[in-house]
């Protein structure tokens, strides 16, 4: 009896998944540094990664809420609101680690808004999330009194966790690297993770199967409330001030980050790896862009392609699934 090849053979050659994303960003740090001498410089580097770590707490938060198929569209307001009450504090002589957790909680508590409003009132989360985001604009505002909030001298006490160095090493980048691996155990290893998935790729199966969609839901939008209300705090002690415009935009880089980084919008695909390699990719792109001489706006125009780009391919390769 003769054996067929094809049942040997593969009859096409596949990458394993998520080694597109690998591929890309491999050549973009090849690219960017035929682009520019200076990228391989080892200050340079530094900043990338910082960039990296700012912007991809936020973006593991994020990849939590669209694995459900949710949107937080709050997360740049709760980044100024926790920077503005920290420093508003700070400010009042509230004791540094006192005032951390205040601003933790006020994330938190913003999250719960949102997942009560999503979980419990069935809101759909894009109008849900955008009303809570102009509301805490408006409380960062007041908290703020309409302009950035001097925390006072104190706040160089406060710098290690945004601006200081360990074993020369930004400090942000250690934070991200303990925000990278919780977030990967528990979506990886806990009965919690695999019901996050599940929700996203089917919330009535999931809900016939004995997890409780509504407790899930509401987890994820508190958990990235909680990482907002983190990047507040390290853009508060990096930048010494409580700015109530510093958030503006940044939901849109964390979206960036999750989508790039293979999470399907639809819910149910991604993971914190893919985050990361979602924000290595978008600070890279910013950095070249930066050495190279290239205006802030022209920059938006980049974003604002890479993610239809993203959303496109992501688009494309459920319908063919």
């Amino acid at each position: 009896m003769q054996l067929s090849t094809e049942r040997i053979l593969p009859s096409k050659f596949s990458l394993p998944r998520g080694a597109g994303l690998w591929i890309a960003l491999l050549v973009l740090i090849v690219a960017s540094s035929l682009l520019s001498p200076l990228f391989l410089n080892g200050t340079n580097l530094l900043n990338v990664l910082r960039q990296v770590a700012l912007y991809g707490i936020l973006g593991v938060g994020m990849t939590f809420v669209i694995l459900t198929r949710g949107i937080d569209l709050s997360v740049g307001m709760v980044v100024a609101f926790s920077a503005v009450l920290g420093a508003r504090l700070m400010q009042a002589g509230y004791p540094i680690p006192l005032l951390m957790v205040c601003s933790l909680v006020a994330g938190m508590l913003f999250g719960a808004f949102n997942g009560l409003g999503v979980a419990v009132g069935r809101m759909p989360a894009f109008i849900m999330t955008l009303g809570t985001m102009v509301m805490t604009r408006g409380f960062c505002l007041m908290v703020a009194r309409g302009g950035p909030v001097d925390p006072g001298p104190r706040v160089e006490s406060f710098r290690l966790l945004g601006g200081g160095y360990l074993l020369h090493v930004p400090t942000p980048i250690y934070v991200f690297a303990a925000v990278c691996l919780v977030a990967h155990a528990i979506l990886s290893h806990t009965t919690f993770g695999r019901a996050i998935f599940a929700v996203g790729s089917n919330e009535e199966a999931a809900r016939l199967s004995g997890i409780n969609v509504l407790v899930t839901t509401f987890a994820v939008y508190v958990i990235c409330g909680l990482l907002a209300a983190l990047s507040g705090l390290i853009f508060l002690s990096r930048l010494s001030v409580g700015d109530p415009n510093s958030g503006t935009g940044m939901e849109l880089e964390a979206i960036s980050i999750a989508v790039i980084g293979g999470t399907s919008l639809f819910g149910g695909e991604g993971s914190v790896v893919g985050a990361v390699g979602g924000a290595m990719i978008l600070a890279i792109i910013a950095n070249v862009l930066n050495l190279a001489g290239v205006s802030t706006f022209s920059q938006q125009v980049v974003k604002g392609a890479i993610i239809i780009l993203a959303v496109w391919v992501e688009t494309v390769r459920t319908r063919r699934a």
